[in-house]
């Protein structure tokens, strides 16, 4: 299934009050594996970038006044996008300003149904928990050394990552790669008389009643009256 991750850097928090998108990344995860398609640009917002944003994502003024105009780089980011699901953290922020921009064009919003909120996902399995994205990727152990301010393309790449992680995507595939390592093992190691469907792993079920079959036979067995007889004499005073 195709999916897109993506992140976007803003001149401030509020699309209702005039701030805008300065920077869109998003990259491409094909049945949870990052594919080598990516989309990034810088945004001209037509408007000033508060010190406060700039202290955050480092995107100046200066850098940006040279860059195009959100209506000259949309088209582009709507057919990488196309309808696959969005992903992003803290995703209702980054449709909220995505949206406003197409407003501002005449342009349908981006569906809500479409969202998948990172956050949303840390917060129900982690309750309680931190669930910023650099709380959540020391978590899962995502190395961080290459980001040093916030950025939308950076982010995107440790989202995806994160995300895959989230979702169980990883460690589901590791999962199913050493069962059926496992199995090819035993398949090859059984004797040839052996049917195929005899053969299986060992379940936690197994491991209880083996460690039940030992308790039973200690407290009824050999074991048990080799150890009474042990202790008898000691009991009587004569050890």
């Amino acid at each position: 299934m195709r999916e897109i991750v993506f992140d976007t850097e803003t001149t401030g928090l509020s699309p209702e009050t005039g701030d805008r998108v300065i920077e869109i990344a998003a990259v491409e995860l094909d049945d949870f594996k990052l594919t080598e398609r990516y989309f990034h640009v810088y945004i001209n917002p037509e408007r000033e970038i508060p010190a406060g944003a700039i202290d955050v994502h480092g995107i100046t003024n200066e850098f940006i006044a040279d860059k195009p105009k959100f209506a000259e780089v949309v088209e582009g980011f709507l057919d990488f996008i196309g309808d696959a699901p969005l992903v992003a953290h803290n995703a209702e922020f980054d449709f909220r300003f995505l949206n406003a921009e197409l407003k501002r064009l005449g342009k349908p919003p981006l569906d809500p149904a479409r969202m998948v909120d990172t956050l949303a996902i840390a917060r129900s399995r982690h309750p309680g928990a931190p669930a910023s994205l650099d709380a959540l990727c020391k978590r899962y152990g995502i190395d961080l050394s290459k980001r040093t301010k916030h950025g939308a393309l950076i982010d995107s790449e440790i989202l995806a990552e994160l995300y895959v992680e989230l979702k169980g995507g990883k460690q589901s595939s590791l999962s199913l790669q050493v069962v059926s390592v496992a199995r090819e093992r035993v398949a090859r190691a059984a004797p040839t008389s052996v049917r195929k469907e005899e053969i299986r792993l060992v379940t936690e079920a197994d491991i209880e009643r083996h460690h039940a079959y030992f308790e039973k036979a200690w407290k009824e067995g050999f074991w048990a009256k080799f150890a009474e007889d042990s202790l008898a004499p000691l009991q009587r005073g004569e050890g």
